[in-house]
């Protein structure tokens, strides 16, 4: 199986978190007034996408917070998918802002702007740095759990912009190529594109109750008629409540009629098969004899 469950540190995720969103707010306010100075459109794009950023840092935060809170007789599940949205919102984002800086790149093409490279080229250091700083900080987080990885893929996107508003500005400095400055805003679009659909896709396979990605349901109910004493496997669900946190419920009907002893050992062998093989930690299984005559594996097929 290709499942395998990560554990991260949350107070040093947060504390990350805490300095990212502060690293983005500065790096806004100084690309913003070098853009504006400069004339540079990529200083500017670059701006947008880390004030973006450092919204969606505080969403990321808030949501890390919700996550950890437990259940109630209201919420019986918690806030285990406070994170998931978080990352649905934030990938939501980096789209809007490709789509933004796609039309934003095509006007400069059409009305080349003059750029004071020197200004250009240091402010984009700056930023460079920050970004770099702050994606290095989220890295360790975003192995295991889908906020922060979306939260790493925002500032890791900013670094690689600021690579290329830096190399821009060189190119404008050196080869007078003006048109070097809306082309980068394009590439860092279809970047900031790319990876927020990658987000989103993942996020809505959980919001939607899919079945996590590599399980396969067939498999599941061909290993469990395997074990003795089980006939078949009937109204079954499988989905993803949070990003590790896998459930599975399905009717299970004997080969005899079992005394609830026996019906008890072989539900604690169906639930351990789940474990071990597919890492499913939450089952809930109806023992049954004879019952649901007609069903398929999934209800009304």
């Amino acid at each position: 199986m290709a499942h395998h469950h990560h554990h991260h540190d949350t107070c040093k995720d947060q504390k990350a978190l805490w300095i990212s969103i502060v690293l983005n707010f500065l790096i806004t306010a100084v690309e913003t007034a070098g853009g504006l100075l400069s004339g540079s459109l990529a200083l500017l794009s670059d701006a947008l996408h880390n004030f973006s950023d450092a919204v969606a840092l505080i969403i990321s935060l808030i949501a890390m917070r919700l996550g950890a809170r437990g259940s109630s007789e209201e919420k019986t599940f918690g806030y285990k998918r406070a994170e998931i949205i978080a990352a649905f919102i934030n990938s939501l984002a980096l789209i809007l802002i490709s789509v933004f800086l796609f039309k934003a790149a095509v006007a400069r093409l059409l009305h080349p702007a003059v750029i004071n490279t020197g200004l250009m080229l240091a402010v984009a250091l700056v930023g460079l740095a920050a970004n770099a700083a702050s994606a290095f900080m989220l890295k360790g987080g975003a192995e295991g759990n889908m906020n922060m990885r979306a939260a790493y893929l925002h500032l890791l996107s900013d670094a690689l912009s600021s690579v290329g508003v830096v190399l821009g500005a060189l190119c404008i400095r050196y080869l007078g190529l003006a048109w070097v400055d809306p082309l980068l805003t394009m590439i860092i679009g279809v970047y900031v594109l790319y990876e927020g659909y990658g987000i989103a896709a993942d996020a809505l396979r959980v919001l939607m109750n899919y079945a996590p990605e590599g399980l396969d349901l067939r498999l599941i109910e061909k290993e469990i008629t395997a074990l003795g004493g089980v006939a078949d496997l009937h109204h079954a669900h499988l989905w993803t409540l949070s990003e590790h946190n896998i459930h599975f419920e399905a009717h299970v009907n004997t080969a005899v009629d079992l005394r609830l002893s026996e019906a008890c050992l072989l539900r604690e062998k169906i639930e351990e098969l789940l474990h071990e093989r597919f890492e499913i930690n939450h089952a809930t299984l109806q023992l049954e004899y004879r019952g649901c005559a007609g069903t398929g594996l999934i209800k009304g097929h």
